[in-house]
């Protein structure tokens, strides 16, 4: 595992979290956080063009409990002895630590807390975490919203999960990383038993219940998707090319009068025109990557419309055959993924899946695969028996090969 990410690992149940609290501060904790990690069922890398998506949030999550100061300094250890203890004062320009620092997510929430608000108090935690780090399924985004909703209550500051998540999705950008809201939406809003469509500009959430007999499979390829790292750059032009692609169509929207009224952002452009009419326009328009970058954008937030449905109406096959044309297109249009995960999809399939994507930013981490009740058996066996062992990565297993459970949003409580 790349050391250069931020806590996971070993979970400890939360007594001893209070306990490794009170042997490293000499006193007990006041209050405990917890924020879950997601997985992204459809909608990949289309949220920071404003589109919709469509995730929900695990049951694996980061834990901090932590004690208010009287004064500017965050204390922070982590249960996970690979990554060291920090503390840094709050104020509102902090200076990162080195790209790839798990303590720059704990600076983040901080230093857009305090810009915004005039947050000053700090605190001394102590945090742990059982989502799988670099996979895809957001371990950095819940610390940052851990982090963002202990300092946001010290400070009196709404916690309210729309407004804050608005809040933390411009803090991670702290990091380098040029995302969109997702993350930050789902691990503070998701409801249990729930997926959320989210859409933005206003942050919106419309819950929808996860079928009883659907099974969505987490599987990690063993590549690591280290987004704040050497992968963050590929992650960034994507969306550079995104706005160019945009940019271009507008303006020879606009040109043409082909619509009445001046369409600036995608969500305008798909609100306007029909997925397939865009399409036909901007292979006319558009070339080489930005003809790509357009075409999953545009085709991705169609499938995600059309997944609520499949869900809403218990079409297992519909939305798993939604999740094959996805991972289709982050495949060749949007290049991002790799042989490990298509390896996994195509081990799902054959297990008897009804669909199966890469889910997250790519470039390697985990797959959603979806199952029935009655499938979802041999689904789990083949992947074990024609991918995890075939490829010697057997060991920890529970950490790699999950039933995700939809669980609820972020929360804080007093002890």
């Amino acid at each position: 595992m790349a050391t250069s990410g931020v806590p996971g690992g070993t979970c400890r149940r939360l007594s001893t979290l209070e306990e490794v609290f009170e042997e490293t501060y000499g006193s007990p904790p006041t209050l405990l956080v917890r924020a879950p990690g997601r997985v992204n069922l459809i909608g990949e890398h289309i949220d920071y063009n404003g589109l919709p998506v469509f995730p929900m949030a695990l049951q694996h999550e980061v834990r901090l409990a932590l004690r208010p100061r009287d004064d500017e300094t965050v204390r922070l250890h982590s249960n996970d002895q690979r990554f060291p203890p920090i503390h840094f004062e709050i104020e509102p320009a902090i200076e990162p630590w080195k790209k790839g620092s798990w303590g720059n997510y704990a600076k983040a929430p901080a230093q857009e807390l305090a810009e915004r608000f005039g947050i000053w108090q700090g605190f001394d935690g102590v945090l742990e975490s059982d989502i799988p780090v670099a996979a895809g399924l957001s371990s950095s985004s819940a610390i940052v919203n851990a982090v963002g909703l202990a300092l946001a209550h010290i400070s009196e500051v709404s916690t309210e999960p729309r407004s804050l998540a608005a809040v933390m999705a411009d803090a991670e950008r702290y990091v380098g990383t040029q995302g969109g809201g997702m993350d930050q939406a789902i691990s503070l809003g998701a409801r249990d038993r729930c997926a959320a469509k989210i859409t933005f500009h206003p942050l919106r959430l419309r819950h929808v219940v996860v079928p009883d007999d659907w099974c969505f499979i987490v599987a990690d390829s063993g590549d690591v998707a280290e987004k704040s790292g050497a992968l963050q750059a590929a992650y960034n032009l994507r969306r550079k090319e995104c706005d160019e692609a945009l940019r271009v169509m507008t303006a020879h929207l606009a040109t043409e009068k082909i619509t009445a009224q001046l369409c600036m952002s995608y969500p305008d452009l798909c609100g306007t025109i029909d997925a397939e009419t865009l399409i036909k326009i901007s292979e006319q328009v558009l070339q080489g990557s930005l003809l790509r970058r357009f075409r999953h954008a545009v085709t991705e937030a169609a499938r995600v419309d059309e997944a609520v449905d499949r869900m809403l109406a218990a079409d297992v096959h519909g939305f798993g055959a939604l999740m094959d044309a996805s991972h289709a297109s982050l495949k060749t249009d949007y290049h991002v993924s790799t042989a490990a995960l298509d390896e996994l999809v195509a081990v799902a399939k054959e297990g008897g899946a009804a669909g199966a994507r890469l889910t997250g930013a790519g470039f390697g981490g985990c797959v959603v695969v979806l199952a029935s009740r009655w499938t979802v058996g041999e689904v789990l066996e083949t992947l074990v028996t024609e991918y995890f062992e075939r490829r010697h990565q057997a060991e920890r297993l529970e950490e790699r090969l999950f039933v995700a459970v939809p669980c609820r949003g972020a929360s804080i409580r007093e002890i």
